[in-house]
């Protein structure tokens, strides 16, 4: 990485996010599995499930911490790090993110406290509307955050200001109803689904593994497995849906997923394994099944999906129409206010102005873009291209997890019908291991939709190169290594804690798990934690 204010900037909100991200999917999750088990128990009236509840919910309360502090941190950033990006699209970026915080931070955080201190000063039924309350307030976090970024990926809704030079919201139903985002938000919300499903799989097979808590751990992992089963399936079914927006909005992220160099005859084939060579242009020993990128990105037979090279030729029609929307607005800002604008001044800008980000790309190389040469356009046409390598193998460890999870579910799914889910005490220790995976497979899906973003950051409009803050390179160095520093404190201390709890083990069970032990109050439960 080269120690420019562009990259570092990228790599020290890269950190913070994939950091923040470690906690996201398990506060998704085990908030919807909370809920679920606490149904059970108002249903059934059994204090097991009362006990597993407040269980998991010592591990989700730890998590839900965690993830709170590593927040804060990223929208600090936009201003701290991106301070022209928060000028150019604060009015639309900024909306998802007020009423995220108004309406399902403060819903989340004030239901928490109420899940915890609540148990034996509320109705049965009056504390399952509260663990529902945090369940879909976290979710509706997720919701507007993934508002705003699908609005990154896909900025519909969205007028340029000539005057302020600033993007201002032409449609907030368009915003809202983003076809990216809402892919993006059932995609992202099921792959936390998933994690949590196979963290409760995980703990509760080394409780057997142990001897502990059987009767908690096999009720645990039944309810995991199911769970977890539906959301992996449906984790597939939604990445086909990202896969075919992909196409329409953001061909050359596709392109680079499949190190498609060439346009190939309709339907596309699935490469499943190359060596993608950035230098060359070109992916070598590369393996196809025929016909299913074509099928799953365009679902049909005779659409071609354009290949990288093709699409850099057509980049280099944007970037000098863009030049003629940068020509255009440059001289209707030079004129004296209240002078009106000549008309072919404002045609020429009207008919290009859509492309102006693609002139922003050449501020890379030259500081007037109706200076740039044919050179240096072409360097800004391949700029478009975002890191292959990274793309094509982050996108095929992600899809190979994907499925592995599929099978692991749906194994224990079957012992649990089966009643024998301490009977191969190998498979246990496979689920057991098995708990990092789903961080892995969400770290890799945010990088493959972050890094085949670039060079923009958002897309088409506003190059990354462009939307950064004016610091120097060791103040960036010195808060980088702050951040890691926090965040690795932070993460020692996340994981000591989970540890602690998941030792201590379901409060008021002995080794044989009988249902009729008392169940622990809530206070007790999160200071047995601490």
């Amino acid at each position: 990485m080269e120690l420019d204010i562009v990259s570092l900037s990228r790599f020290q909100f890269a950190l913070t996010a994939l950091y923040h991200f470690l906690f996201v999917p398990l506060t998704l999750g085990l908030s919807m599995l909370l809920a679920i088990m606490e149904t059970v128990y108002v249903m059934t009236g059994r204090p097991i499930w009362r006990q597993m509840t407040q269980f998991w919910g010592v591990l989700f309360g730890i998590n839900f911490v965690m993830g709170v502090a590593t927040g804060i941190v990223m929208e600090f950033q936009f201003g701290m790090n991106w301070s022209y990006y928060s000028h150019y699209v604060g009015d639309i970026f900024g909306a998802p993110l007020a009423i995220e915080g108004l309406m399902a931070f403060f819903l989340e955080a004030t239901f928490v406290g109420l899940f915890f201190f609540g148990w034996d000063r509320m109705s049965k039924v009056g504390h399952l509307i509260t663990t529902w309350a945090v369940a879909l307030g976290s979710n509706f976090s997720a919701l507007w955050i993934l508002i705003a970024n699908g609005w990154m990926q896909n900025p519909v809704g969205a007028v340029f200001n000539v005057q302020t030079m600033r993007m201002e919201i032409g449609s907030f139903f368009d915003v809202l109803f983003n076809p990216v985002a809402q892919a993006k938000f059932v995609h992202t919300v099921s792959a936390g689904y998933v994690t949590a499903s196979i963290f409760v799989l995980g703990v509760s097979a080394w409780y057997l593994l142990k001897g502990r808590a059987p009767e908690i751990a096999k009720r645990s992992m039944t309810v995991a497995a199911s769970f977890g089963l539906a959301a992996s399936l449906s984790v597939v079914v939604l990445g086909d849906e990202s896969g075919y927006l992909a196409n329409e909005h953001q061909k050359m992220k596709l392109a680079a997923m499949e190190a498609m160099w060439e346009t190939e005859p309709a339907p596309a084939g699935f490469t499943v394994f190359g060596f993608p060579d950035q230098k060359t242009r070109e992916t070598h020993f590369a393996i196809h099944i025929p016909m299913v990128m074509g099928l799953i990105a365009t679902r049909s037979l005779d659409t071609e999906i354009p290949g990288i090279k093709e699409l850099v030729d057509g980049t280099y029609g944007h970037i000098r129409r863009g030049i003629l929307a940068y020509d255009a607005l440059t001289q209707i800002r030079a004129l004296p206010r209240g002078e009106t604008v000549p008309e072919e001044l404002k045609a020429s800008f009207e008919d290009n102005g859509r492309w102006l980000g693609y002139a922003l790309l050449l501020k890379r190389y030259v500081d007037d873009p109706r200076l740039a040469t044919d050179e240096q356009i072409a360097k800004a046409a391949w700029d478009t291209v975002p890191n292959v390598p990274t793309m094509f193998w982050s996108f095929r460890i992600m899809v190979a997890l994907g499925f592995y999870f599929i099978l692991l579910t749906a194994t224990f799914f079957i012992l649990s019908a089966r009643h024998q889910l301490d009977r191969r005490r190998w498979l246990l220790r496979v689920a057991l291991f098995s708990i990092p995976l789903p961080w892995i497979a969400a770290e890799l899906g945010w990088i493959v939709a972050e890094v085949g973003r670039q060079p923009w950051s958002i897309e088409g409009i506003l190059p990354t190169a462009v939307a950064v803050s004016s610091l120097g390179v060791t103040t960036l160095l010195i808060t980088i290594a702050g951040f890691a520093l926090i965040y690795t404190v932070l993460i020692v201390i996340e994981v000591g804690l989970m540890l602690r709890a998941i030792r201590k083990g379901p409060e008021g069970m002995d080794d044989h798990g009988p249902e009729t032990a008392p169940a622990p109050s809530a206070s007790a439960t999160v200071v047995a934690a601490e």
